[in-house]
């Protein structure tokens, strides 16, 4: 491996105008393809195939083919003034004027008015209208939406307060550019700081910021094609562009090392690549592992946003390989420090703050140790009590109008008006039909927990009926899904007395089936991962209780984070700070998805740190200098690394998006934790601990395994042959093995 990067480097550094070239070609190829492609739109897949929320809805748009079930709606609150009523001649002509102007638009299917449909709270102060469209939300144009806001400003003249809710005229998230921006600056401050150098600090940008062009390009280019969104190419983005900067970061970092060293530049280039590389190579591998891993999940939007993502991170890659020595060709000295640049004097120091913090460590193994897992342990306790759902228009800032729409018709109405719950009935197997209806109906109005049932509406065929059911609670009150449990429970008895098959649908049936089917996939996605890592870093590093150490501390460091998440946006604690307005449950998918892309991350850095410590021993050093060594060569680009990665993600907590919020600040806690804690303390405290065993790896699993050559070990007998210049260091010895 470490050979065959060594001529890629080699190779991209004196063809480095062609390779430029072939990556423009590259980004102009895909730029125009996205400049060409049509707008993305929902593929109309099913969200969670297989769930019982999901087989409701998918047979509510089979047999209700005019009702356009994933059509766009558009709830309209209407709140008199105080004192008044809704009901009062002139709110009422205003309400009765907006509903008929709505129901005249060629993209409305229908629009009804609250009067005719009951829709007035008890003391009539609030009502509501609901308007349906024939398309969804994403296709509804400019025109469309106009015309209904100039509906509603009119019915604000009246005097009425008037919020909307629904996903006709919610507002779209931002496209996440000030966010990028933000990350960018933050990781051109701590480049300079790390490198006091502009072209270095400048580089790991550039490639970075061309990397994510191309990725970001052919999503945009396929999105239409295999249903891609926002939320997917934000997140490809995210991880793209800070894995783009870490990676280019080492191979640059390394470059310098081996000039340094007095190596000649298209010589130093070729051992960076081969030997930072390698690093580099395998620890994208273990990312693109945990996203990819995500399809097991069986959730298709999850399975795109990982794929994407994992694209972006095989993209940033390649960049390291292959355009990074390129632009080290073309100014191969711009990236050194001013002291080597003038003087030739060394750019790493025998011993600098890396290497004194190892000795620290090593001195008092125990105690670092116990430090980091108490530490950590404590701040995962709230994870205990991670509840999760699908938050809605509760969660938004009350600035918006569909915030302000949701608690209106709280207040008006009930806490569970806003989740209700839709039943439709199959009735080809009852004898008749309306009664077998009749009876379901009632019994779930009787249910305890049930404010209202509304009457039963049957399509065109007569099969299948449709109703929804009112519950006395929130949507994410652990009451509420109670109910949605005993209604099932109570299934099978009515089936088999009516003939007459039901299933229960609606947000709130959703969000408890989509959570229970998550829980469930969390093991067998643990366990693909997982094992495929623990199987790549057993190649990588050759040692049984390496891999299973990282393994331990990622469990750690994504425990704590998740602690982290659920006391801030979930118990409130510090949200003000994060602009989070409304805490409650975590988003059913941002489990599941941050453990995927922490995993990722945790084993980056396990691999650029202690590939290092690897190479030492394997080139002569006791395993305690080893360490030693691994943290004087790489605890300041790591920390940088980390820096950079935390600046990145912070970025996007200022999102407007719940989801991309959370997952931004679960990443940034994540790495802060997984890189200064357990890399940088419990990995060299538990390597203390273990010594010389830390590398045994038995023979009969040495034989079995392919010989990667991470360290370089093959770049060294090649300079003791002549092949490639010699840096001083002594020839490799064979790791502890039995």
């Amino acid at each position: 491996m470490a050979t065959l990067l060594y001529r890629l480097g080699r190779t991209a550094f004196r063809r480095r105008w062609l390779v430029a070239l072939l990556w423009a070609v590259l980004l102009g190829a895909v730029g125009l393809g996205a400049a060409q492609a049509p707008a993305a739109s929902d593929d109309g897949t099913s969200f969670m195939p297989g769930i019982e929320a999901q087989k409701a809805f998918d047979l509510i748009g089979e047999r209700f083919p005019g009702s356009s079930a994933d059509g766009a709606t558009a709830r309209i609150v209407f709140i008199a003034p105080d004192g008044e009523k809704v009901t009062a001649a002139g709110h009422r002509a205003a309400v009765d004027t907006l509903v008929k102007e709505a129901a005249d638009e060629p993209q409305v299917s229908g629009a009804v008015n609250p009067f005719t449909a009951k829709a007035v709270s008890e003391d009539g102060s609030t009502a509501y209208a609901t308007v349906n469209f024939k398309v969804a939300a994403g296709d509804l144009t400019d025109a469309d939406k106009a015309a209904l806001e100039k509906a509603i400003d009119q019915a604000r003249d009246s005097g009425l307060t008037v919020e909307v809710g629904g996903t006709a005229l919610a507002e779209q998230p931002a496209a996440g550019g000030s966010a990028e921006a933000i990350g960018i600056v933050l990781a051109a401050l701590v480049l300079l700081i790390t490198f006091g150098s502009l072209a270095a600090a400048g580089l790991p940008l550039l490639t970075a910021v061309i990397g994510v062009g191309v990725s970001m390009a052919a999503i945009i280019a396929l999105g239409s094609t295999f249903g891609l969104s926002l939320t997917t190419g934000t997140l490809a983005s995210m991880l793209g562009l800070a894995v783009g900067i870490d990676y280019a970061l080492f191979v640059v970092s390394r470059y310098r090392e081996e000039r340094a060293n007095g190596h000649a530049p298209s010589e130093a280039a070729g051992l960076a690549v081969g030997t930072a590389g390698s690093a580099v190579v395998f620890a994208g591998l273990t990312v693109v592992i945990a996203l990819a891993g995500l399809s097991v999940v069986g959730v298709p939007m999850l399975t795109k946003m990982g794929l994407c993502a994992a694209g972006a991170v095989v993209v940033a890659v390649l960049v390291a390989l292959t355009l990074v020595p390129a632009l080290l060709g073309m100014w191969p000295d711009a990236v050194l420090s001013r002291a080597v640049r003038k003087r030739g004097a060394r750019d790493l120091k025998p011993d600098n703050g890396g290497s004194r913090w190892a000795r620290f460590v090593l001195r008092r193994p125990v105690a670092v140790l116990v430090v980091c897992v108490a530490g950590l342990g404590a701040l995962a306790l709230p994870a205990a009590h991670l509840e999760m759902g699908m938050p809605g228009a509760e969660s938004k800032p009350l600035s918006s109008t569909e915030r302000r729409a949701y608690d209106a018709l709280a207040d008006g109405f009930g806490a569970g008006f806003n989740g209700p719950l839709t039943v439709v009935a199959d009735v080809r197997g009852a004898d008749d039909p309306k009664t077998a209806v009749d009876r379901i109906t009632k019994e779930i109005e009787g249910t305890d927990g049930v404010v209202s049932v509304s009457a039963p509406r049957f399509n065109a065929a007569g099969d299948t009926a449709l109703f929804s059911a009112v519950p006395a609670t929130g949507p994410n009150d652990q009451r509420t899904k109670d109910l949605v449990q005993t209604i099932r429970s109570e299934r099978a008895g009515l089936e088999r007395d009516t003939g007459a098959a039901f299933e229960v649908t609606g947000s709130t049936a959703m969000n408890i089936d989509v959570a229970q089917a998550l829980q469930d996939a969390l093991v067998p996605y643990l366990a693909v991962i997982v094992g495929l890592a623990l199987i790549l870093l057993l190649v990588v590093f050759r040692s049984v209780l390496v891999p299973v150490k990282a393994a331990f501390g990622f469990l750690l460091s994504v425990l704590a984070a998740l602690g982290a998440v659920v006391a801030v946006f979930q118990w409130g604690w510090g949200a003000g700070l994060l602009g989070v307005e409304q805490s409650g449950p975590i988003m059913s998918l941002m489990p599941i998805f941050l453990v995927g892309i922490v995993f990722g991350l945790a084993m980056d850095y396990e691999v650029f740190l202690v590939a290092r410590m690897r190479e030492a021993y394997v080139h002569g050093d006791p395993a305690p200098q080893a360490v030693v060594t691994g943290f004087r060569h790489s605890a300041r680009v790591v920390v940088a690394a980390a820096v950079i990665m935390i600046a990145v993600f912070s970025g996007f907590i200022g999102s407007g998006e719940s989801m991309i919020k959370t997952i931004g600040f679960g990443l940034a806690v994540a790495v802060l934790f997984d890189a200064f804690v357990v890399r940088m303390a419990l990995v060299p405290a538990v390597l203390a601990l273990l010594g010389d065993r830390a590398w045994w790896l038995p023979r009969w699993l040495d034989r079995l395994l392919p010989a990667v050559d991470v360290e370089g070990a093959g770049l060294t007998a090649q300079a003791a042959h002549g092949t490639v210049p010699a840096g001083g260091e002594p020839a490799p010895r064979e790791a502890a093995r039995i």
